[in-house]
């Protein structure tokens, strides 16, 4: 087995905020209309690249498929759940000459948001065999982040990661934690680990053929979550610049338009990330 460690430092991003990026998605949607297969803004807008194929709008079981100009894969949407009080479910299906994936995402709770959950499978095209197949699953305890986030400095990190994600493979398993610290001036520390290993009577096989690969396996970790960071910084950099109102009407504009604009220059970061450690 095989285990990698590397922490950075991103901006922190507070339940209130959380909660208003997640009402006003509801709101937007709530305030949406069927007018046969196009869905319509609440002041009349279509809504770009989506259209109703079955069911009624909003309502368990209906079913939307995306469109986008010149693209070979076909993705549809399935709402299996929604109720703001207890949870929104959906499913994503995608079909593409390549290959096939579902995934199913499930927020718990979101007028407060809590508990946030996705799993997913996919598959190669058909005759690829099982090499070409695998699952993962993936949750997000937020309040456990949010209690994990506020712990005083020097505190022990949580023994629970609020955050994990698990992939499998015919030849092995992969799984990431996150756990997050306060890092002062607005921002976490997040350290980012997972660790691999072969699967059955593959697990000798996979630890002589990680030995020579690990340098490697290091860099490409470290640089990944950097990357991920970057991301991260970026983002809510944009959703902290944004009121309640302009996230709203950002939103609506690009569910009308169908894509996003080029993004804005992020602000310079003056904290990159801390030195990896590997185990």
């Amino acid at each position: 087995m095989a285990v990698l460690r590397h922490s950075v430092s991103v901006l922190a991003l507070d339940q209130e905020r959380v909660r208003e990026a997640v009402a006003a998605l509801c709101d937007l949607a709530e305030s949406s209309r069927a007018h046969g297969e196009v869905i319509l803004t609440g002041d009349g807008q279509t809504v770009a690249d989506i259209r109703l194929a079955g069911g009624r709008h909003l309502r368990p079981g209906a079913r939307y498929e995306l469109m986008e100009p010149g693209a070979t894969d076909r993705v549809t949407l399935r709402l299996r759940e929604w109720r703001r009080s207890t949870a929104i479910a959906v499913e994503q299906l995608m079909s593409a000459p390549e290959m096939s994936a579902r995934l199913a995402v499930r927020l718990a709770s979101p007028d407060r948001p809590r508990l946030l959950e996705a799993e997913g499978r996919f598959r190669g095209a058909e005759g690829s065999g099982r090499m070409r197949r695998g699952s993962g699953k993936a949750r997000l305890d937020l309040a456990a982040w949010w209690a994990a986030a506020g712990l005083p400095p020097g505190a022990p990190p949580v023994a629970r990661a609020p955050a994990t994600v698990r992939v499998r493979h015919l030849l092995g398993e992969a799984r990431l934690y996150l756990r997050p610290r306060r890092d002062g001036d607005g921002r976490w520390l997040v350290e980012a680990a997972v660790t691999l290993r072969g699967r059955w009577l593959l697990r000798p096989v996979a630890a002589v053929a990680l030995l020579p690969a690990g340098g490697m396996l290091r860099r490409g970790f470290r640089s990944g979550v950097e990357r991920a960071a970057e991301g991260w910084n970026e983002a809510v950099a944009e959703l902290l610049a944004l009121s309640p109102k302009e996230l709203r009407a950002e939103l609506t504009r690009q569910a009308t338009e169908g894509r996003t604009q080029e993004p804005r220059d992020a602000p310079q970061d003056a904290q990159g990330p801390r030195d990896a450690e590997e185990g």
